[in-house]
């Protein structure tokens, strides 16, 4: 897990602020500033993602990290099923199970033009929205 979350939290900091919207930078900001000021022991703010994007597409590399990513992220059932699906159905694929997630909420009819969509693989990242006409 450690392994994992460093290179993930490093994202997270890097895509945050070109994403999020300004409250949810600013209730982030609030609690920093707070735990180094008051109280360290404090748990930090985790912005909720779902103000930014409505799809997550990050790496199925394995249950334990997908669980833990859940957990870190308060992500519902809803945004986690395509990763485990695909998980389940193909493996651990690398990269490029950023793909069959796509596909696998495609298929569900939930994508719709406009929709932005967090794609993580490994330690790279990037964020795309479909483009309306």
């Amino acid at each position: 897990m450690a392994i994992a979350g460093g290179p993930l939290k490093s994202n997270i900091a890097t895509v945050g602020p070109l994403v999020l919207p300004a409250s949810e930078q600013l209730l982030f900001l609030t609690t920093l500033v707070s735990r180094k000021i008051f109280n360290p022991k404090w748990k930090p703010y985790i912005p909720n993602f779902e103000q930014a994007f409505e799809h997550f597409c990050i790496h199925a590399g394995g249950r334990a990290v997908n669980d833990e990513l859940q957990k870190n992220l308060r992500l519902p059932m809803e945004h986690v099923e395509a990763w485990r699906m695909t998980l389940h159905r193909f493996g651990n694929t690398s990269s490029s199970s950023i793909w069959f997630e796509m596909s696998y909420i495609e298929s569900k009819g939930r994508m719709k033009r406009s929709h932005s969509v967090w794609q993580r693989a490994e330690t790279s990242s990037s964020a795309s929205t479909f483009p309306s006409s």
